[in-house]
């Protein structure tokens, strides 16, 4: 009997037990890559590699074709204005002179006769006048052929360094040619080449810290501008060839060194540039999925004013310091909780 009483309380307890409501199991969050956004100016993480060059470069040549016979100078060579580079066979310019000379003399007595026969009333004023304008053709013509051979002797224009020897002793050059590509004293500037995709974002005369390396050693950082931006791309490269000028530039660097060029930006400009990867398109509106505190995701439109090879460069709709979805955010539904995973900060 007591064995019986025994088995009935167990078999009430066991019935009671399959009364209850078992419990779901809790949720699984899903992990998702997250960052932190940064500010970042539109143009201020622009970084380009350059080569220091001189600000006024001169193309050198003969303003006469002929051979060269003579070269003076070799390339990195310091020249001063005035100085000879460069000589041309001279013999060509030295016949054509003197076949002008020959000319203009005998245009000068031509001319002293009819003035003779004038005074004694032989020939017409007209008949004078003829010959005083041929001697005065001639005269010109003598002139001409003297600065010609002059012009077989290359003169260097200004001060300066000699960057290229374009052509050599033997060689026939036409009047014109480049001989030797000269870099003037003076102002120095860093030579870059700008990307297709960044071009809209620079202005003239945007600010910029210019370093340059001596050595080993990276100098201290120069202040300079942009100065000009080519309106063209290159055809080759299809880069927009730009030129930084440098305000405060010690004559110590040398040219054709390498040099780092990044531009600040303006005060105040707090563009945000997010991955691609971290845009959730709604239709025409751009959106982004914000982290909350409590894990918890919520999508946020924002205006997206130009999508760029490093990202999309958010205008509005986002603060520096929020945490973004970065990867992974057609997968996500609004109010839905995650399990973060930190990514690099954006730039």
């Amino acid at each position: 009997m007591k064995r019986k009483r025994l088995f009935l309380a167990a078999l009430s307890v066991t019935l009671a037990g399959c009364g209850e409501q078992v419990a779901p199991p809790a949720r699984i969050e899903q992990p998702v890559l997250t960052q932190v956004v940064g500010a970042s100016a539109s143009a201020g993480s622009f970084s380009y590699s350059g080569e220091v060059r001189a600000r006024h470069e001169t193309a050198l040549g003969f303003r006469i074709g002929g051979k060269i016979v003579a070269r003076l100078v070799d390339a990195g060579a310091a020249v001063k204005a005035g100085q000879v580079l460069a000589r041309l066979d001279p013999a060509d310019a030295a016949l054509q002179a003197s076949q002008a000379e020959a000319q203009w003399r005998l245009a000068e007595d031509e001319a002293k006769r009819f003035r003779d026969l004038r005074s004694s009333n032989f020939i017409s004023q007209s008949a004078l006048d003829a010959k005083e304008t041929a001697l005065k053709a001639a005269q010109a013509q003598a002139g001409l052929a003297r600065n010609q051979a002059a012009y077989t002797r290359l003169l260097a224009d200004h001060d300066g360094v000699i960057t290229a020897v374009l052509a050599e002793p033997g060689q026939v050059v036409s009047a014109g040619q480049p001989v030797f590509r000269l870099a003037q004293k003076g102002e120095r500037e860093v030579a870059i080449s700008v990307p297709e995709s960044q071009v809209g974002m620079l202005k003239i005369g945007a600010p910029a810290e210019v370093t340059l390396w001596v050595g080993d050693t990276e100098a201290a950082p120069l202040q300079g501008r942009l100065r000009e931006l080519a309106p063209a791309a290159d055809p080759a490269s299809r880069t927009y060839p730009a030129r930084v000028a440098l305000t405060d530039a010690n004559m110590r660097w040398a040219l054709g060194m390498t040099a780092r060029v990044r531009f600040t930006g303006g005060a105040g400009d707090t563009s945000l540039i997010l991955p691609l990867s971290a845009i959730f398109q709604q239709g025409d509106q751009p959106a982004v999925w914000i982290v909350a505190a409590d894990h918890s995701v919520q999508l946020r439109p924002v205006k997206v004013t130009a999508f760029r090879d490093d990202g999309a460069l958010i205008g509005s709709g986002l603060a520096a310091g929020e945490r973004i979805v970065s990867a992974g955010v057609h997968k996500l539904t609004a109010g839905e909780k995650i399990r973060p995973i930190e990514a690099a900060s954006t730039r």
